[in-house]
């Protein structure tokens, strides 16, 4: 006797309950990477370490600057992007990423804050 029968419920609606957990640190492309082998659609990035910041400009992330995303992105992608990769990507592309960059850089506080302000507001509306 299978499992579905022995607990007598059904395993798709079970399926239907568990809550889809979606990594926010998952940028979907508009125009995928051109890959030997493949192309890339979607890549994750992650929080830069204060080490991979070397050499850059805090304030140039901030302003999302391409130049200065052109050298961190290979640094907290994955798969890895080539900088050559990431020069090559679409402007829409490009400006997902510099937000999450951006987002990365701004203290859970001030995001706090803003996300009670956004509320606020939203509610008076």
């Amino acid at each position: 006797m299978s499992n579905e029968k022995k607990s007598g419920k059904n395993v798709a609606a079970e399926a239907s309950d568990t809550p889809v957990v979606v990594d926010e640190n998952v940028i979907e492309l508009d125009q995928p990477v051109p890959r030997k082998g493949g192309e890339i659609t979607q890549i994750t990035l992650r929080r830069p370490r204060s080490g991979e910041l070397r050499g850059l400009s805090i304030g140039a992330l901030a302003q999302m600057d391409v130049s200065a995303l052109i050298v961190l992105v290979p640094r907290i992608s994955s798969p890895t992007l080539t900088g050559n990769e990431v020069a090559d990507m679409d402007p829409a592309d490009m400006t997902k990423i510099a937000l999450k960059v951006a987002g990365f850089l701004t203290p859970k506080a001030a995001l706090m804050e803003a996300s009670q302000s956004v509320s606020k507001s939203s509610w008076l509306m």
